[in-house]
């Protein structure tokens, strides 16, 4: 795979290709909406391992009606007192609805683990009750997708690198995130063991190359829309009206209302 992902995939071909599974995740949106389906998408990996992009050009055409991403910040205190789980399951998408959760329930097995945010006794239980919760969910007929972007140390240093230097990109960066790079094989370890516990046959663990952001965005693409039975739905018949004649309405003057002042003239 290292070979593979060395050459970078070309612009023009990437774009290309995007522009074509975006379409078909359109489709697949409107076949989600028809069918009265529940799709919920899970986006997991290591920070700076193109998470994100992925997520934006997934949703990127799509009605945010439909499909929305679910980024939850850290628990509240009462939200620490609930069930780990009960905060996730609100965010479940009802018929009709996809949700992409940009992190999941799954920040238990991470980060919240390997930073000592939970105790032993909390990571384990989680261990336990997280297979019995997917269950449920595919059980009662929510569509379960589950990626792992996979990016080398040498390129999340990079990313870090580059983001830390890029005023547009440096609130990316965060001192959890820095904390990473020393914690590096606790991290995989604790990768590694949740794989173990959690790759289960109703919901596998699918896993995405990451180190070329352009490769690892296709081919999680293609594979989410080859691993659904979705199909194209006919649009609804839509014929463009002609305007009324008009009834002598008058615009009101310019002068009466406050305009944004013209700033592209002094471009």
């Amino acid at each position: 795979m290292a070979d593979k992902q060395a050459a970078r995939l070309a612009r023009k071909a990437y774009e290309s290709e995007l522009l074509r599974l975006q379409t078909e995740l359109v489709k697949l949106q409107e076949w989600v909406r028809a069918e009265g389906a529940r799709l919920v998408i899970v986006f997991e990996g290591r920070d700076a391992a193109g998470k994100g992009g992925t997520i934006k050009r997934v949703a990127e055409h799509l009605n945010p009606r439909v499909a929305r991403i679910a980024a939850l910040p850290k628990p509240t205190e009462r939200e620490r007192t609930q069930w780990y789980f009960q905060r996730y399951v609100e965010q479940l998408p009802a018929a009709g609805e996809i949700v992409l959760f940009d992190r999941s329930w799954y920040n238990r097995a991470g980060v919240e683990h390997v930073m000592g945010f939970c105790s032993k006794e909390e990571y384990q239980l989680f261990l336990r009750q997280c297979p019995i919760f997917e269950r449920m969910l595919t059980e009662d007929g929510v569509l379960l997708r589950k990626y792992w972007f996979s990016v080398s140390d040498t390129e999340q240093q990079e990313r870090f690198r580059r983001r830390l230097e890029d005023p547009l990109r440096r609130w990316k960066l965060s001192p959890m995130d820095l904390e990473s790079i020393s914690r590096w094989e606790a991290y995989s370890r604790a990768k590694d063991a949740m794989m173990v516990h959690t790759d289960i046959v109703e919901a596998p663990w699918y896993v995405v190359e990451s180190d070329d952001k352009r490769r690892a965005r296709l081919n999680m693409i293609a594979h989410l829309l080859d691993s659904l039975p979705y199909h194209e739905v006919p649009p609804p018949v839509l014929e463009l009206p002609d305007r009324p004649p008009s009834t002598g309405y008058q615009r009101p003057p310019r002068d009466l209302q406050t305009y944004v002042p013209d700033h592209a003239a002094r471009l």
